[in-house]
């Protein structure tokens, strides 16, 4: 799909999205605002799920998790959690939400884990991306950073050109970070992606200080976003404590 084609999606969003115009309220501080784009995607079965999900539920209650956001200038972070599939699903299924603490954690963390799991067709990072750049408009949040933060199992395969949607949210000064999820079974007949990480680090990831973290396999997902969600939130590497690039 061509750029000036990528750009009337864009728009046509966010006609659809956009709320009733009412007087706006002032933006609050944050650290970040940053949305967690999760893969739903068929290739990701019942058990992938739960594991998936479930490290969500986990990484976000850690206490070093928790550390990070009050290390911050501002001590707070907003949140928005999205999961998605093919060109025509992408579902907002917590909308931003202010974290400061233990207790904003854990109410966040209560909604996602009793929130429907969904499974849809195909897989397009390029429609999710695009989908999520248009959430930080009014959000109510004024982050210093605007992060998206891609998990998945698969490469695109549907929806917008990659590249151009990418070109197109990096230009709104959105940065993308990846999750590749590796797996060594055949997906829907086809061999293992034994490159899904190389692919994330050179067509889905980029913008100021972007970076992948990879999960070996589900059963690795509560680590790898464990370790991912710090070193966003603190900029900082967990394991090297040396600052991110």
């Amino acid at each position: 799909m061509r750029l000036w084609l990528v750009r009337v999606f864009l728009f046509a969003v966010a006609i659809v999205m956009a709320p009733p115009q009412m007087p706006r309220a002032a933006e609050l501080d944050v650290d970040l605002e940053l949305i967690l784009a999760v893969d739903v995607s068929r290739s990701i079965d019942e058990v992938e799920a739960e594991l998936q999900r479930r490290g969500y539920l986990e990484a976000l209650v850690d206490p070093r998790v928790l550390e990070a956001i009050k290390a911050g200038p501002k001590g707070r972070i907003a949140i928005a959690y999205v999961e998605w599939a093919g060109q025509h699903y992408q579902q907002t299924i917590i909308g931003w939400t202010l974290i400061d603490g233990p207790e904003s954690a854990k109410a966040f963390v209560a909604k996602l884990a009793v929130a429907p799991r969904v499974s849809e067709s195909w897989t397009s990072i390029s429609s999710a991306i695009i989908y999520c750049a248009v959430l930080f408009k009014d959000n109510g949040f004024d982050g210093k950073r605007r992060v998206i933060d891609v998990s998945g199992d698969g490469r695109n395969n549907a929806g917008p050109d990659m590249a151009m949607a990418r070109e197109e949210v990096l230009a709104r000064g959105i940065t993308i970070n990846g999750l590749p999820i590796m797996s060594d079974r055949p997906n829907f007949g086809r061999p293992p992606d034994t490159e899904l990480d190389i692919y994330y680090e050179r067509e889905v990831i980029g913008g100021p200080g972007a970076f992948s973290v990879v999960a070996r396999d589900f059963s690795d997902f509560a680590r790898a976003i464990r370790t991912k969600l710090i070193k966003e939130i603190s900029q900082r590497d967990p394991d090297s404590g040396v600052a991110a690039r």
